[in-house]
């Protein structure tokens, strides 16, 4: 079964591009940075712990929230399942499938076949469109192909998969509901939702505390890892290239603060947008400093890093407290 005149989402990352997907069945379009900016997505996360190959950064509201955030703002209903049997889970998606319904997925990128660098990463997203005896038939970011397969097998063995972030099989839906929602309003309540969430984060190494954080630990980091040409090269990769748009998320959430200027014209909104430009050039030159690490191994460019990330802590909280109060 496949459902046919099935459009793929045009987008850069995982999990809008597969709320995306199932937005345009219900006939809601809306450009990446909008979806990001109204599933108040904007964050970040330092993490670290000594069962891990290298620390985490992240700059992105945690797995599962962006997708409970749009369906919130836009009214719709948005229905969300687990299940530890994957026979159970299989079945269900199938089911939905045969009625005409588009799915939502959450699973571990590793074994997707059509990954042609493979890693683990328990909180990817894909939209499922299609399957038959042998292939499961999916929509993903355009850098991964955007509409592609990948064997039934694999399918099971990403959406079982264990560790962190990950999800017992977790699969999801959208539906319309009678309520209505009138953007403008929308985009300010999220604005703000965001910009709070920001500047009071709940532990230190989240949101502007977390970037102040990872000044002074980046060069723990440095003067302890094994492999320092892996460690900041993958990190400078994941923060630039794995699904972010750019500059850890805040090209995503610059050009949100653009559009949304654009459409309701509120001075603090451009106010806003016209500091994540500096933010977002800051964050690809920490990024660059980070690739520069990878190469030389020279200590230098961390210091560097590291004060940048103490500057862009600071800027993000004026930027976030400007726009919180809307």
């Amino acid at each position: 079964m496949i459902l046919g005149k099935i459009v793929p989402y045009n987008g850069q990352h995982c999990e809008t591009t597969a709320t995306g997907t199932l937005l345009l069945q219900l006939g809601i379009e809306m450009s990446e940075p909008m979806l990001f900016g109204i599933g108040e997505g904007l964050g970040y996360i330092y993490w670290s712990m000594k069962t891990m190959g290298l620390p985490f950064i992240g700059g992105r509201v945690k797995p599962d929230a962006l997708t409970e955030n749009i369906s919130k703002n836009l009214k719709l209903e948005l229905s969300v399942k687990e299940t530890a049997s994957s026979q159970k889970a299989w079945d269900n998606v199938k089911a939905l499938i045969d009625k005409g319904q588009l799915v939502g997925l959450k699973l571990d990128c590793f074994h997707l076949e059509y990954f042609t660098k493979p890693f683990h990463f328990a909180g990817h997203y894909t939209a499922i469109y299609g399957y038959d005896d042998e292939y499961a038939y999916l929509v993903d970011t355009n850098q991964q192909g955007g509409k592609v397969k990948t064997s039934l097998k694999s399918l099971a063995l990403a959406r079982a998969e264990k560790g962190s972030m990950s999800s017992k099989n977790l699969y999801y839906t959208l539906q319309k509901t009678n309520e209505s929602f009138q953007l403008d309003s929308v985009i300010i309540n999220a604005i703000r939702n965001n910009a709070t969430l920001h500047i009071n984060p709940p532990i230190s190494n989240i949101g502007y505390k977390g970037i102040h954080k990872t000044g002074s630990e980046i060069i723990k980091w440095f003067k302890t890892s094994k492999d320092v040409e892996h460690d900041f090269r993958t990190t400078a990769r994941m923060m630039e290239k794995a699904g972010t748009g750019g500059a850890i998320f805040r090209n995503l959430y610059r050009d949100f603060l653009k559009e949304s200027y654009a459409l309701l014209k509120l001075e603090k909104i451009g106010e806003g947008y016209e500091a994540f430009v500096e933010i977002a050039s800051l964050w690809s030159t920490v990024i660059d400093l980070f690739e520069k690490v990878s190469q030389t191994k020279d200590i230098n460019y961390i210091l560097e890093a590291s004060e940048l990330l103490k500057v862009l802590s600071e800027k993000e909280r004026m930027a976030m407290v400007n726009l919180a109060s809307l």
